[in-house]
């Protein structure tokens, strides 16, 4: 274990500041047990305690965070031995003392054991508590806070570029040391944070919301509170097995809205893309398939397997039965209850829903031009409104209109619809 000179190696700190005398116990990413023998000659005692020394409380503390700093070092490092020399180093910064307390004096004689152990690991900051002994009994402890700096000693949290880096992760926040924060997370009071979570940067998990399962945040993602990300699927033939739930940039989960993990009965995953808004009380089932820009309103619910394309709305109180299919920019009115595929471009209404023509208002909020409006038109009155059988309906589609992208998409959907397509 290093001592002396080793210990000047992975520390900044020169007498008479160092305050490591010897490390005699370390596990790499868990604890060290470190040793400061207090002298009399201690330049500390010199006129500040003439006639009765007693070693400064913020020493003491000083003490536990250069025993930290080697432990970080030492996690960051692989080990604490000298043949690790030319391994990169951490620099950090002592950025937070909470929960200090001091039970009784420490005295020129005394040997101080100095026992760290890592909380969080959560770069560029650490969490360690601090636990310093005499002869068995405990004289001071604390919960230490360090973040990492870089080569030219700039913190991390020192300008607008800097603030960006920073994790903030509320002391009253449960979450598991395996978790993988990225920088720029903030995470609130009484959040939760399951220990197979990975949250992108920028992301932001308000209190008491809670992130479980095999779940991956990208950035800026916000999570409201009393939101549950990662919980296990409402599926009675659910094993257990390690499925996912990959969730993209910039989406909102707002209070009380529960995102399911998949199964094995539908590719173990269930996927969400970027820019989605999910409103309070929104479900999102097992193996449910989200693009982007979709908006689930206030107490929807999408069962398993469900598939929702770029810029559909799913309007409050409605509900989306398992494998069906939801096309791009759709519109689902409020109260539906939607039990076959709702075709791109459309709107859908009633209990059970059936097509009131087309989203019109959404297409021209979405900047399509007129032409294509017009084309997307033409293909709806041939497909629901012609009386033709769905393959002749989809022939005349390719045949009129062979040049529209929109017009062809909304023919591939209704022929490959396996469900069957909601209709007029």
């Amino acid at each position: 274990m290093p001592s002396g000179r080793d210990i000047s190696r992975l520390l900044p700190h020169r007498y008479p500041f160092l305050f490591v005398d010897r490390v005699i116990e370390f596990e790499v990413g868990r604890r060290i047990v470190a040793v400061k023998n207090v002298t009399s000659n201690e330049p500390q005692f010199t006129g500040h305690f003439p006639g009765r020394p007693i070693m400064p409380g913020v020493l003491l503390c000083e003490a536990m965070a250069q025993a930290g700093g080697l432990l970080v070092q030492g996690t960051f490092r692989g080990g604490l031995s000298p043949d690790l020399d030319d391994r990169e180093s951490l620099f950090l910064v002592l950025t937070g003392l909470d929960h200090v307390k001091f039970r009784r004096q420490v005295v020129p004689g005394d040997q101080v054991r100095l026992e760290i152990t890592l909380q969080r690991k959560h770069r560029p900051l650490w969490r360690m508590r601090g636990i310093a002994s005499v002869d068995g009994q405990v004289v001071a402890q604390a919960d230490l806070s360090a973040v990492e700096v870089d080569d030219e000693g700039a913190a991390v949290g020192d300008g607008a570029e800097s603030r960006a880096r920073e994790v903030r992760i509320h002391p009253a926040a449960v979450v598991a040391p395996t978790a993988q924060i990225d920088v720029g997370v903030e995470i609130g009071p009484h959040a939760m944070i399951g220990s197979r979570v990975r949250i992108g940067r920028g992301t932001r998990v308000e209190h008491h919301a809670h992130v479980d399962g095999r779940t991956t945040l990208g950035e800026d993602n916000h999570v409201f509170p009393y939101a549950v990300v990662g919980s296990i699927p409402q599926d009675m033939k659910y094993a257990g097995e390690d499925s996912r739930l990959a969730i993209g940039d910039r989406n909102r989960i707002r209070e009380f809205a529960t995102l399911s993990l998949g199964t094995e009965g539908g590719g173990m995953e269930t996927r969400i893309g970027n820019d989605n808004l999910f409103m309070n009380y929104s479900h999102v089932g097992h193996d449910c398939r989200i693009g982007d820009h979709v908006i689930m309103v206030n107490s929807t619910a999408l069962a398993g397997h469900i598939e929702i394309a770029d810029h559909a709305i799913v309007s409050g109180l409605s509900a989306v039965a398992q494998f069906v299919r939801v096309g791009e920019s759709a519109f689902i009115g409020g109260g539906s209850m939607v039990v076959m595929d709702v075709p791109p471009f459309c709107m859908a209404n009633g209990n059970r829903a059936e097509l009131k023509g087309l989203n019109v208002v959404g297409l021209e909020r979405r900047g399509m031009p007129a032409e294509q409006i017009r084309e997307i038109k033409r293909a709806y009155r041939l497909l629901f409104q012609s009386r033709m059988r769905v393959a002749d309906a989809v022939a005349a589609v390719k045949r009129e209109l062979p040049d529209s992208e929109p017009a062809r998409a909304l023919a591939a959907f209704v022929e490959t619809s396996e469900r069957g397509v909601t209709r007029p």
